[in-house]
C-alpha cells in the first residue's frame, strides 16, 4: 500500500509540474508592431465634397475659397517624419 501512495504522490507532482510548464506564464517576449491605418479622403475627394457643399448653399463663396486654399496648401507642404 505504501508503494502505491508513493507512486501516486510522484505522479501528482509530475502532473503538477507538467501543467505548470505547459499552462504557466509565458516567459518568452514577443514584440508586436502596431500599424495604424488612417482612412483619410484624397485631395480630389475633399475638393469634390467642398464643391458639393458650396453648390448646395451649405457654405458661401468666401468659405469655399478659403477651405480650398487650405486643402491645396496641405498638399504642397512636405510631411514631417
Amino acid at each position: 500500500m505504501r508503494i502505491i501512495r508513493v507512486i501516486t504522490v510522484i505522479m501528482a507532482v509530475v502532473f503538477a509540474l507538467n501543467m505548470a510548464a505547459c499552462c504557466g506564464p509565458d516567459t518568452t517576449t514577443t514584440e508586436v508592431k502596431k500599424t495604424e491605418i488612417i482612412n483619410q479622403p484624397t485631395v480630389g475627394q475633399q475638393l469634390e465634397d467642398l464643391d458639393k457643399a458650396y453648390k448646395s448653399g451649405a457654405i458661401n463663396k468666401e468659405e469655399y475659397e478659403k477651405t480650398k486654399q487650405d486643402i491645396l496648401k496641405r498638399v504642397e507642404q512636405p510631411k514631417a517624419k
